[in-house]
């Protein structure tokens, strides 16, 4: 079954549901990677997006070869994207020599990345935000690469207008960000270099039923913690629309590699999600702090224009939350830390 608005469930059953629901494929998607030859590689598949991007990659082309490459310190992850007919390469993308060893993919998605943890070793945060992908645009001239990226590059901007789009200048506060950008030059100086098409994926926080910006606004509405509202505006994208997007991007690749916000297209108010959650919950939110006038935002007119909206809608989403985090289902037990302000996670 392709994925349109009209097949959406009304609520989740579980993580088998949720598996299925996020690797289903849209037209849109298929049409884009119809146009694109050749197997995909996903570096950095075992991270919490990863398996659904290779999911999907694979339910869009069930007769091309998807790789994806990771340490899998988590050898379920392995055996899930095995069971999809996904191929699996064990790799230490700090090793050059094993990058070397590589299949020379013609279509990449770089997803490897270090946030949270990141002010714990801030060498490391480094080494992963900015020296793999200096280490991966050089093992593969040739090939399209979609590099994951974050809104989190982008300077604070007004609550009260459209967000940052793409030609606003990185300049964030904290290290982690700052990474974040030197991923992107790296990237961006061998694309001008090789003649590397590609595009930096700038994506603002993806939702999953098990962790996302609803996800801990639910939970704190369900248990009765404060809601800092500080930080008092966001917008984010269902997990498998942001991975549909970024696939597609491999269709819509720049020479040199250029940015493309991704996100839900409205800036909400936290205050606002966390009533419409109370609701549903049947708890009184507490909201503590008062919303300053800047945050963390992007501008996705162009992502708009080249894919469309989501096909899952904000509404669809604060229900889908509100049915999980009722029934207690499971969560990964990693809080986007929405509500940082200072750039440390």
């Amino acid at each position: 079954m392709l994925l349109t608005r009209d097949t959406l469930p009304d609520t989740i059953a579980d993580i088998a549901a949720l598996d299925d629901l996020l690797c289903r494929p849209s037209q849109p998607l298929i049409d884009d990677l119809t146009k694109v030859d050749g197997d995909i590689m996903i570096l950095g598949v075992a991270g919490k997006m990863g398996p659904t991007l290779a999911g999907l990659a694979k339910a869009a082309l069930p007769d091309r070869r998807i790789i994806g490459v990771a340490r899998f310190s988590d050898s379920s992850v392995k055996d899930w994207l095995r069971a999809r007919g996904i191929e699996t390469i064990n790799c230490d993308l700090l090793d050059e020599a094993a990058i070397a060893k590589l299949p020379q993919a013609p279509n990449i998605v770089f997803m490897a990345g270090r946030k949270f943890g990141a002010e714990g070793d801030l060498s490391l945060t480094w080494a992963m935000n900015a020296h793999v992908p200096a280490l991966v645009a050089q093992a593969f001239p040739r090939a399209r690469i979609v590099a994951f990226s974050t809104g989190c590059v982008y300077p604070f901007v007004p609550v009260d207008g459209k967000g940052a789009d793409e030609s606003v200048a990185p300049n964030p506060p904290g290290e982690y960000a700052q990474s974040c950008v030197g991923r992107e030059r790296m990237f961006e100086y061998f694309s001008r270099r090789f003649s590397t098409p590609g595009r930096l994926f700038r994506l603002n926080y993806a939702i999953d039923m098990r962790y996302g910006v609803l996800y801990d606004i639910a939970s704190k509405v369900l248990q009765g913690t404060p809601i800092d509202v500080s930080l008092g505006h966001v917008n984010f994208i269902w997990q498998g629309d942001a991975a549909a997007q970024a696939l597609r991007c491999l269709a819509h690749c720049d020479t040199p590699t250029s940015p493309i916000n991704v996100s839900g297209h409205q800036i909400l108010a936290v205050r606002d999600l966390a009533a419409k959650l109370g609701a549903l919950l049947q708890r009184e939110p507490m909201i503590v702090g008062t919303e300053q006038p800047t945050a963390w935002l992007t501008d996705t007119s162009q992502a708009t224009k080249l894919f469309g909206l989501p096909v899952v809608d904000t509404e669809r989403l604060i229900v889908w939350t509100a049915d999980w985090v009722a029934r207690s289902m499971p969560n990964l037990g990693k809080p986007t830390k929405y509500e940082v302000r200072d750039g440390r996670y």
